[in-house]
C-alpha cells in the first residue's frame, strides 16, 4: 500500500529502518513498532533551543518520550514544548520537558503529530483522540509541521479509511448541529453521530465541548470548499482536516521509512 501510495510523492526518500532501541531481527513488527519507528525518525528534525510542538496520541507520544529522553542525557537542551492537549502536558511534565503556550510563544519552530489519515497531497484527517482544536492552534502555528505515521493511515482521499471525520461543536443543541453537517455532505453517504466515552456519556474536550463525527462513504470533493463549509456551520467550532499544513510526512511500513515532503 505505501509503494502504491507513494508512487503520488514529489520528494520522497527510502530509509534503513533502524532507530534507537529497535531490534534488526526480522520478527514481524506490531503497529506500535512502527509508529515508534517513525517517531524517532521524527525527532530527528529537533535541534536545541527550538520551540515545540508536542501532539497527542498514541504516535505522538513515542516522540514526545524520545524528546525527554535526549534531554535527559543531555543531547537537547534549551527545548521549549507547547503541548496540544492536557494529557500530553502532563506526560511532558512527567518527562522535565519545560513546557509554555501560545501567548508566549506565537511562532513555533517545529511540530510533531500523528494523524488518522493522510492523502496523497499530505492533507490529514486528526482529532479521533479529540485534540483537534488545540492541535490545529499549535500545528498552525509552526514554521515546519512533521507527521509521523504507520503505512496504515494512508488513504486514497480524505475520510478514505471509512472512520471519522472529527467536528467539534458546542454542546448547545448539538443534534441540531449534527443534522446540518449530515446534509452537507449527503451526496457522499454522510452520517453523523455524536462521539461518546467509555461510560455512555458525550465525550468532552479539553476545551468543553463535544464532537460529531462524520462517516462518508464516498469522496467529499474540493476539501477546501468543504472545510469553508463545514465552518459556516454555526454551532461548529472546527474540524479536524488539516488542510496544507504538513510541510513533512514520515510513513513507516515494513519495508522501511519513506520521507515525503511539501
Amino acid at each position: 500500500m505505501a509503494v502504491a501510495w507513494s508512487e503520488k510523492a514529489s520528494s520522497m526518500e527510502a530509509l534503513s529502518m533502524s532507530p534507537p532501541h529497535m531490534s534488526s531481527s526480522p520478527a514481524i513488527l506490531s503497529q506500535d513498532d512502527l509508529k515508534k519507528i517513525a517517531a524517532y525518525k521524527a525527532v530527528e528534525f529537533v535541534e536545541s533551543g527550538m520551540v515545540l510542538g508536542l501532539g497527542t496520541g498514541s504516535t505522538a507520544k513515542h516522540a514526545v518520550d524520545r524528546i525527554g529522553e535526549l534531554l535527559r542525557q543531555g543531547k537537547l537542551n534549551n527545548i521549549v514544548g507547547i503541548p496540544t492537549s492536557i494529557e500530553t502536558r502532563e506526560r511532558a511534565i512527567s518527562l522535565g520537558i519545560p513546557l509554555s503556550d501560545l501567548d508566549n510563544h506565537p511562532t513555533l519552530d517545529l511540530a510533531i503529530d500523528g494523524a488518522d489519515e493522510v492523502d496523497p497531497y499530505l492533507n490529514l484527517i486528526k482529532g479521533r483522540g479529540g485534540s483537534l482544536l488545540r492541535e490545529k492552534m499549535v500545528e498552525g502555528a509552526c514554521k515546519k509541521f512533521v507527521v509521523i505515521v504507520d503505512e496504515s493511515k494512508l488513504v486514497k482521499y480524505l475520510g478514505g479509511s471509512g472512520l471519522a471525520l472529527p467536528v467539534e461543536v458546542v454542546p448547545f443543541c448539538w443534534k441540531f448541529t449534527a443534522n446540518k453537517l449530515q446534509k452537507l455532505f449527503e451526496s457522499s453517504g454522510c452520517v453523523a453521530k455524536l462521539r461518546n466515552d467509555r461510560k455512555g456519556q458525550p465525550f468532552v474536550t479539553d476545551n468543553g465541548n463535544y464532537i460529531v463525527d462524520l462517516y462518508v462513504k464516498k469522496d467529499i470533493g474540493d476539501l477546501q470548499v468543504a472545510s469553508d463549509a463545514i465552518l459556516r456551520i454555526t454551532g461548529v467550532i472546527e474540524h479536524g482536516m488539516f488542510l496544507d499544513m504538513a510541510t513533512t510526512v514520515i510513513i513507516a511500513g515494513e519495508l522501511g521509512i519513506t520521507i515525503k515532503n511539501k
